[in-house]
């Protein structure tokens, strides 16, 4: 049987002097004995797997609310892209596959219903304000059950990755630092790939000098980024693109903000969207009683609107659609 010790002994024989080893951890915030099989990160990554938060994601918005179209981006996918690549850039560096593997499934568990207008919108609403990187680290520490009461207790580096996902601040990882630009790849490729689906822009409208060294196609684009990365970060203390590389991928994320984040068809919803979070959200802060009974409990430690905010934080789109139905809409009365 190969188990946890085996394997661990295979990262500090294959893995660059820079890896993070999983038996180096600085470890959880409670006392756990190790797993048998499992090192410690792919302990969280399965953790994360099991969890109800990340089942949810399937259900919600990427950019596009409400697509009537199977093939467009939902959140789940998104984070399974980011996996994918954050795993190769890890690959070609020599770095813990399963430490960022671990970090990129768990980096948008806190993201609200209908994406950002959705975090817009409880960021007005919240004292203090809500941003998804820091409701992705309550999730997985407060919110989510974990097999002794409350929270997944995962380890140090991929708790620190989660909340640092965003690029506010570095991640003190590589593997954490791989995944908040594996994420940036993710969205601008495969939102390029969704708009251009939608109808909402055309490859002639791309910046010319940008394609012309990324690539025309999904595949070129991502292989140029990913392969530069690598290149460009080998033997370094930080994960970072080649000068032209970054620039033409700004171009790219520049773009997307002028032509579909910001005015385009797609986002005409996004109004509704934020009135209708406010009305979800003022209804539960005057009728908390009608909030499951764990969202009771934790007002008393954290507050009543921040028990709301995880409420509403948690959903996916059609739940938090439907409730609202069943809130605000009335329903036929008839008598026999």
């Amino acid at each position: 049987m190969i188990g946890r010790s085996e394997y661990e002994k295979l990262e500090k024989e294959r893995l660059s002097p820079r890896a993070s080893l999983s038996e180096k951890s600085r470890g959880r915030q409670r006392f756990e004995e190790e797993c048998q099989l499992r090192t410690a990160y792919q302990r969280d990554r399965d953790r994360i797997i099991h969890s109800k938060a990340f089942r949810r994601l399937k259900h919600k918005t990427q950019v596009f609310i409400a697509p009537e179209h199977d093939h467009f981006r939902t959140r789940l996918t998104h984070t399974l892209e980011v996996a994918q690549i954050a795993r190769t850039i890890a690959r070609g560096l020599a770095l813990n596959e399963d430490l960022v593997e671990a970090i990129s499934l768990g980096h948008d568990l806190g993201h609200t219903p209908f994406g950002h207008a959705g975090e817009a919108a409880l960021n007005e609403l919240v004292a203090g304000g809500f941003e998804h990187n820091k409701q992705s680290l309550r999730v997985v520490d407060v919110l989510e059950s974990g097999r002794d009461g409350r929270g997944l207790n995962l380890t140090w580096e991929v708790r620190d990755g989660i909340l640092k996902h965003t690029g506010d601040e570095i991640p003190s990882t590589l593997e954490g630092q791989i995944v908040g630009i594996a994420d940036r790849f993710a969205y601008i490729n495969h939102d390029i790939d969704d708009a251009l689906r939608g109808g909402i822009i055309k490859q002639d409208m791309f910046p010319h000098q940008a394609i012309k060294l990324l690539g025309k196609t999904h595949g070129e684009r991502i292989r140029t980024m990913v392969l530069d990365l690598i290149e460009n970060s080998w033997g370094k203390e930080k994960i970072s693109q080649s000068g032209q590389v970054e620039l033409a991928t700004r171009a790219m994320r520049d773009f997307l903000f002028e032509k579909v984040y910001i005015g385009s068809e797609a986002k005409k919803e996004e109004e509704k969207v934020q009135y209708f979070l406010q009305v979800l959200f003022n209804y539960y802060l005057a009728n908390p009683g009608q909030m499951p009974r764990a969202y009771e409990d934790l007002q008393e430690e954290w507050g009543l609107d921040r028990a709301v905010a995880d409420y509403i934080a948690g959903m996916s789109d059609r739940f938090a659609l439907t409730q609202g139905q069943h809130l605000f809409f009335p329903r036929p009365w008839f008598s026999s």
